[in-house]
């Protein structure tokens, strides 16, 4: 019987691995693994200034979060700084699309494609703020 490796996380570089972390958790309403939850008001972040990772309370995957100096941000569409990989998302209708978009502006995303009137396959594809891209789409 051949066995292969499990794809355990998708770790994305930061250089604001926390508040990354909180943009993530809040749109896609993950979890913080225990003992990466941010700190009482006032103290140190120690974990956000090096790694964090939150869990899907469905099942999905993790996402984890790793402090860097510097972070090339993707101007895709354009070429200059290609996409190098991207998140997939899926909601059940136009309206819940809609509803997301508003939501991924007020935490910060920006808009870099608006596929949204596509008959077959509506779409819009975000950075976040670091620059890491992710679609949501109707599936």
């Amino acid at each position: 019987m051949t066995t292969y490796p499990r794809i355990r996380q998708v770790v994305l570089d930061s250089t604001d691995a926390r508040k990354l972390a909180e943009f993530y958790r809040q749109m896609f309403g993950l979890a913080y693994r225990p003992g990466d939850e941010p700190p009482a008001a006032g103290e140190p972040d120690e974990l956000g200034h090096d790694w964090l990772v939150l869990h899907d309370p469905h099942g999905g995957p993790s996402l984890a979060f790793q402090q860097t100096d510097d972070f090339p941000r993707t101007d895709w569409p354009d070429a200059a700084v290609p996409q190098q990989y991207h998140l997939d998302t899926v909601v059940d209708s136009v309206a819940e699309l809609d509803r997301q978009h508003e939501r991924a502006l007020e935490l910060g995303a920006t808009l870099r494609f608006d596929r949204s009137d596509d008959k077959d396959e509506p779409l819009r594809v975000y950075a976040d703020p670091d620059g890491h891209l992710f679609c949501v789409f109707v599936g």
